[in-house]
């Protein structure tokens, strides 16, 4: 029943990693993707930060099993869409998964994955679902406050899921591993739209422009408007040519 379980589970840790207590984290401290509140739920009611570091291979797999995998019918799921509803639960709650793979299977979207929802998503093509849910997904964490903490790694994790699982559900298919993650490069036409809508570099313009054109006074008002196209446009011109103009003016 349980045929992809320890696979599925190594590759939610290679994702998880290892301790991490980020502030920023909602969750909190985390060893190997387990939380603290999670540790004491299932292993050890007053457990310490301590206490969760050096949680066994066995404790570990006992808590995803219970918490993460049966949570979400990990055993009843096809292969492929198991690993991919697994790892959304482990990532954003299992009642979360269920309701993203309920929605995308067309039935009630009540968190409870149970007989409608397994012949529903059994009567789709498994590839289908699988694309579908993790563009769900990955649409969601996008919407999410802490996106730009922890965006470039959300997106390479779904990446990751999306792939494994396409090969879990046909295997001896040759997918490719997935590439990775390239900075998308800035235009001049994008740049011009950032920069008319960032308020530090009116600002800096300002500031900075200020003295030059005061220095001009007495030429005639066409030629200091020149003057500005200039600057405003070589401005573009840095600030799409060169990543550290756009961190220092606020445009990334």
């Amino acid at each position: 029943m349980d045929r992809n379980f320890e696979r599925a589970l190594s590759c939610v840790l290679k994702h998880e990693g290892g301790w991490a207590d980020n502030p920023a984290d909602p969750g909190g401290a985390t060893m190997k993707g387990v939380t603290l509140a999670t540790f004491r739920r299932y292993v050890k009611p007053n457990a310490t930060k301590a206490d969760l570091r050096k949680i066994t291979d066995a404790q570990l797999s006992t808590i995803y099993r219970r918490h993460y995998w049966d949570a979400v019918a990990g055993a009843e799921l096809p292969d492929g869409v198991d690993y991919a509803v697994f790892d959304f639960a482990v990532n954003s709650g299992p009642s979360r998964a269920a309701k993203y793979l309920q929605a995308v299977a067309g039935v009630t979207q009540d968190g409870k994955i149970g007989p409608a929802t397994l012949k529903a998503v059994r009567a789709k093509a498994h590839a289908s679902v699988i694309h579908e849910l993790c563009d769900n997904r990955l649409a969601f964490l996008q919407r999410l406050d802490t996106w730009k903490t922890f965006g470039k790694g959300w997106s390479s994790r779904v990446l990751g899921v999306r792939t494994e699982a396409l090969r879990m559900a046909a295997p001896g298919s040759d997918i490719p591993n997935p590439a990775p993650l390239k900075a998308i490069p800035v235009t001049k036409k994008q740049a011009a739209k950032d920069v008319a809508k960032s308020k530090r570099f009116w600002t800096w313009l300002a500031t900075g422009a200020a003295t030059p054109l005061a220095a001009f006074g007495a030429l005639d008002w066409r030629v200091q408007l020149a003057l500005v196209v200039v600057v405003v446009g070589f401005s573009v011109y840095a600030i799409s040519a060169m990543p550290q103009v756009r961190k220092a003016l606020g445009l990334t």
